[in-house]
């Protein structure tokens, strides 16, 4: 019976990435329709953009994966959240949201689609058996 590789803790860092982003959202959406100081919503993004970056490259450097599943399921949801990220910023364009709070705010809703099909295709693929001929990516 082989063993399971162990995997990196990417479920773990995309809820910590996906809290960082819920409070950065809140902190500016508590300033709308005025402008907020940019630079805490700035840095929690930075923050959860890193987290996102990291558990992936993590990821794909683990051994005996299910990535065809990883793939299939993470693109539906990557698309599925995609249009839920374009809801929210036609929202924010509607509602007078302008200039550097906008671009912060859509930065905000890519990073969290990427986080959540992230997410989503890792809890479903890491329970499943490897790919055939599976090696890191």
């Amino acid at each position: 019976m082989s063993e399971k590789p162990r995997l990196p803790p990417v479920a773990e860092a995309m809820v910590v990435a996906l809290a960082l982003l819920f409070t950065g959202g809140i902190y500016l959406a508590s300033y709308l329709p005025d402008r907020p100081s940019l630079s805490p919503a700035v840095g929690l993004l930075a923050t959860a953009a890193g987290l996102v970056v990291v558990a992936g490259a993590a990821l794909a450097r683990t051994p005996g994966f299910a990535w065809r599943l990883f793939f299939r399921v993470g693109g539906w949801t990557l698309l599925a959240y995609a249009v839920i990220a374009g809801l929210l910023e036609y929202t924010f364009v509607r509602n007078d949201t302008r200039g550097s709070s906008l671009v912060v705010m859509t930065l905000m809703l890519a990073v969290f689609a990427a986080a959540v099909a992230l997410l989503i295709g890792f809890s479903v693929a890491r329970h499943q058996p490897a790919d055939e001929g599976s090696t890191a990516r």
